[in-house]
């Protein structure tokens, strides 16, 4: 029996950047029966208003709440060399031409890398351009991708299945068999207790 693992997240979602590590090790750890696939979750939408200064402030709180908790570590240099925006779409949609060539891990993990530790903006198209030449993709034709109405299409497909899944926040874990979906408790630096809880369900038979 095959089962399906959902991770849904956001590339640009700061608790997912700190659960990176953990579901890492998580995947390290899997039966070979369990497919894991990745769900873009889009946190805002296209945006080319700058973030107000209430939101940046909130935003950088909880940057040092998650950095309180896991032990992961932020830039704070991103919120005095850029322009932050509450756009994360198109990050989304870099995830997803990624994908297409079986660089999405790679994207992520750059996405996550520029913004993060670099202070870089992902926000911004010229940024995600870079990445992908970074990580070896075709330059012009994934900016041309980028801006496409297909990948905008694709991206709304995406979401709508994100919903179909029931998830409304970043990170999840969703476990499928047949029609059977059941989500799994997101632990941050505990592989081992999301692991032994997917096991029994699957052990268990309680789909």
């Amino acid at each position: 029996m095959i089962y399906t693992l959902y991770y849904v997240h956001d590339p640009m979602c700061s608790w997912c950047y700190a659960f990176k590590a953990t579901l890492d090790e998580l995947k390290k750890h899997l039966s070979s029966n369990i497919k894991i696939v990745y769900v873009v979750g889009g946190l805002a939408k296209h945006s080319d208003e700058p973030m107000p200064m209430e939101m940046r402030e909130k935003i950088e709180n909880i940057w040092y709440e998650i950095e309180e908790v896991t032990g992961t570590k932020f830039n704070h240099d991103f919120w005095k060399n850029c322009i932050p925006r509450r756009s994360t779409y198109l990050a989304c949609q870099a995830t997803m031409l990624a994908r297409y060539e079986d660089k999405e891990d790679e994207m992520i993990n750059a996405i996550q890398e520029a913004y993060y530790q670099k202070a870089l903006n992902p926000s911004d198209a010229s940024t995600l351009i870079n990445l992908a030449k970074q990580i070896g993709m075709d330059e012009k034709k994934f900016e041309e991708d980028l801006k496409s109405q297909k990948i905008e299409d694709d991206l709304q497909e995406e979401l709508n299945f994100r919903r179909q899944l029931y998830v409304k926040v970043f990170p999840s874990l969703i476990l499928k068999y047949k029609k059977e979906l059941y989500p799994i408790n997101i632990k941050y630096n505990d592989y081992e207790s999301m692991l032994n809880q997917i096991n029994d369900l699957v052990e268990n038979s309680y789909f």
